[in-house]
């Protein structure tokens, strides 16, 4: 079996983990941008996401000799009436994670890419980071930690007010549309819009940023957003903060069984192992809700069937590799935090400043808004570059 070991090994594990995690949301807002159910897309996703901890399992988990104190994927996987109190733990994990993943799914379109990765992000460092801290028997610096802790909560204050200036910005270009109208809360909405005549039966696609591309957006997307309000958004994105901080714990506690709930003489499960059942708990739990919302959905969508599901291959490809990144980051993240701590691996929780890059590249999020918007964004990015570097500065080392 295959152990990170060092401080280097850990941060190289973080920082690959960082991208990956970064990127999978914006392969998935884009295949909604582009009208494809997020009930199909999930589907896909969750099923390359469970391999990818196969994949893990058998790559490191199998790697080398097994001995009874540091026993392999395969051999753990036998012992379960012995650690299945650990199995439950990384179970638990996994049902939480998916529940956050399923909800950010669609806080994605209500509330934006952006603001959604920047407040889960920020529960999870907020909460889950000072649990794993104690858990952990304080490896990590508390010194540094904390004060990194403290970073992330102020690039979360950039990120609201980037959000609410950017809202300001949209709402003042397509205010100046004819067919759109926005009520006393700033709700944007339209009514029987007619692109080709706003447009004056132009031919040139819609730039990035200007009023024209944010109603052909609204037009092509899945999610239909304009004239929802952002409470129901808002409700989702703080619950999947709140899983997103529960499911590093869970398996801080699978792999180190600081609640001493193993027999003495069991071995801890290995991070392979507790991977594997925390992603097949991730993966029941996506298709059991996904199934149920093909049939029964929510937010307007239309309905759909196991049978439109499969013959669905538009986008598919796109969502098979979110879930590769998604389970591979996640994997990446363990791995450095059981060398590390899993404290200072939440520095993988800076996420939305790679999701944010996306956004600008893939999306054109702020493209064309105001000054005080990108001093805003300015000083998101900013502030979470600190706060990556000051958390991962803290690693300790397990003993």
């Amino acid at each position: 079996m295959y152990l990170v070991e060092g401080k280097g090994g850990a941060i190289a594990c973080m920082l690959l983990a960082l991208l990956f995690l970064g990127t999978w949301p914006a392969v998935l807002t884009l295949l909604e941008r582009r009208g494809r159910l997020p009930q199909h897309t999930y589907l896909d996703y969750t099923i390359t996401n469970l391999l990818a901890a196969v994949i893990i399992a058998f790559a490191f988990g199998e790697f080398g000799s097994s001995s009874p104190e540091r026993p392999n994927f395969s051999t753990q996987l036998s012992q379960i009436m012995n650690n299945w109190s650990s199995v439950l733990f990384a179970m638990a994990g996994g049902i939480v994670l998916s529940l956050g993943n399923l909800s950010t799914q669609y806080a994605w379109a209500l509330v934006g890419l952006s603001v959604t990765e920047v407040i889960s992000s920020s529960l999870t460092v907020v909460i889950g980071t000072s649990l794993n801290y104690f858990l952990d028997d304080r490896i990590n610096r508390a010194e540094i930690l904390f004060p990194g802790v403290a970073c992330f909560l102020v690039a979360v204050c950039f990120g609201s007010a980037v959000h609410s200036s950017n809202a300001a910005d949209n709402n003042s270009k397509l205010q100046s549309l004819e067919g759109v109208k926005a009520d006393s809360t700033s709700m944007v909405t339209y009514e029987n819009y007619d692109m080709e005549a706003v447009n004056g039966a132009a031919t040139e696609k819609p730039k990035f940023g200007t009023a024209h591309f944010l109603i052909e957006l609204e037009n092509k997307r899945a999610i239909k957003v304009l004239g929802k309000g952002v409470f129901l958004g808002l409700a989702l994105t703080f619950f999947a903060g709140v899983c997103f901080s529960l499911f590093s714990p869970a398996f801080n506690l699978a792999t180190n069984d600081q609640w001493h709930t193993l027999e003495k003489g069991v071995p801890h499960l290995n991070v392979y192992t507790a991977f594997f059942y925390f992603s097949v708990s991730c993966f029941v739990i996506a298709l059991i809700l996904n199934v149920t919302f093909l049939y029964r959905p929510i937010l307007n969508l239309p309905k759909s069937s196991l049978k439109a599901y499969l013959s669905d291959w538009n986008g598919r490809g796109l969502a098979f590799l979110a879930g590769l990144l998604c389970g591979f980051g996640n994997g990446l993240q363990f791995m450095g935090g059981q060398a590390a701590g899993y404290a200072a691996a939440d520095a993988v929780q800076a996420l939305p400043l790679v999701s944010t890059f996306w956004g600008v590249v893939l999306f054109g999020e702020y493209r064309r808004s105001s000054k005080r918007t990108y001093i805003l964004l300015t000083g998101m990015l900013s502030m979470f570059i600190v706060a990556v570097g000051v958390l991962m500065a803290s690693s300790g080392h397990r003993k």
